[in-house]
């Protein structure tokens, strides 16, 4: 049976044999031989899956939105008002415990069927949240503490990610984890703008980096090894979109008090920001991270053209303005080509 790969893949297998050849690491005849190992698939099918199940589930959502608004479900749904919240809870997680259970049955039954799989974990996913706001709702004291509900969302997502070894449910303990952070630091403060001095977008520049890490902490930790890769990745998203907001918005709490300021006012958050983001990238570069490497050079790009925006865009022509843009990605773009062609030869 000959393996099945897309264009750019039979491409750089037919590089790698070439070079293993031209190297005498393998012979002519074995060259030959890994060559006609390989054919190059017609059509992406598993593309196609993942697009028309993402597709169904908006039309789904769509689909309950436009039920939801017609006067018989409505009036149906204000029958429900007096029905305690505790019921609710209970039906939704049954609901969200068979969805589990027949999406891991279906995990062993039939594990090529990736992304159906998955959207039936994800609808346990989204029953379990809804169990999870209705149980606080019955247990509600009125104290408006609900960031509990986000930390008890957080080991309920995190025992069934790790049961299921799903990385769905593993990343929404992660979010989870996050919105608990934000209700919570703004529940300690009653709700005001800054804790300890600290805007949000600068509470979570200190939440990714504890997350990061305590992700290295543990990286030999049998039990998080499947998971080690999507929590790294979701550190980084946290600390860099973080760092990214504060570069616009400086440590300001209120939008009336960061509109009275002038942007170049606040050079320094982005200064620490591209420095951040130049370390990790050299990281990145130093121990063949490429998962930093890429969030590094990214987020270096997103850095610079973000203050070339705040900037320049009400203080020279627009055809200007576009002409260095163009000309920037197209030196960037050769210089990527460059860096491309040499690690594949």
């Amino acid at each position: 049976m000959k393996l099945n790969l897309d264009k750019q893949e039979s491409e750089f297998l037919n590089r790698v044999i070439a070079h293993w050849e031209k190297e005498q690491l393998i012979s002519e005849d074995q060259a030959q031989v890994l060559r006609n190992s390989a054919e190059v698939k017609g059509f992406d099918w598993m593309r196609l899956a993942k697009y028309s199940f993402w597709v169904a589930l908006v039309c789904g959502a769509i689909a309950i939105g436009s039920l939801i608004i017609s006067d018989k479900v409505i009036n149906w749904l204000k029958s429900l008002y007096y029905t305690p919240d505790i019921i609710i809870s209970m039906g939704a997680g049954i609901i969200a415990a068979g969805a589990f259970y027949l999406g891991r049955r279906r995990q062993k039954l039939t594990p090529e069927r990736v992304f159906s799989n998955e959207a039936t974990i994800f609808t346990g996913i989204l029953f379990t949240a809804c169990c999870i706001a209705y149980l606080g709702k019955t247990f509600d004291n009125g104290s408006g503490h609900y960031s509990l509900l986000f930390l008890l969302s957080v080991f309920v997502y995190g025992f069934l990610g790790i049961r299921l070894n799903s990385r769905l449910i593993w990343l929404f303990a992660l979010v989870s984890l996050g919105s608990w952070f934000g209700t919570e630091t703004g529940y300690q403060t009653k709700w005001s703008y800054y804790f300890l001095g600290m805007n949000y977008p600068l509470r979570f520049v200190l939440f990714g980096l504890v997350l990061l890490v305590g992700c290295y902490m543990l990286k030999g930790r049998k039990w998080i090894q499947p998971f080690w890769e999507l929590t790294y990745v979701v550190g980084l998203l946290y600390l860099f979109l973080s760092l990214w907001l504060l570069s616009i918005f400086g440590n300001y709490g209120q939008l009336e008090e960061w509109l009275q300021v002038k942007q170049l006012s606040l050079y320094y958050w982005g200064i620490i920001s591209l420095a951040v983001a130049g370390a990790f990238t050299l990281y990145g570069l130093k121990t063949k991270d490429g998962i930093a490497r890429e969030f590094g050079i990214t987020f270096v790009l997103i850095f610079i053209y973000t203050k070339y925006f705040e900037y320049l865009w009400n203080h020279i022509p627009y055809t200007l303005f576009f002409a260095i843009l163009a000309v920037s990605f197209w030196f960037i773009g050769r210089k990527a080509e460059k860096i491309w062609n040499l690690d594949t030869q």
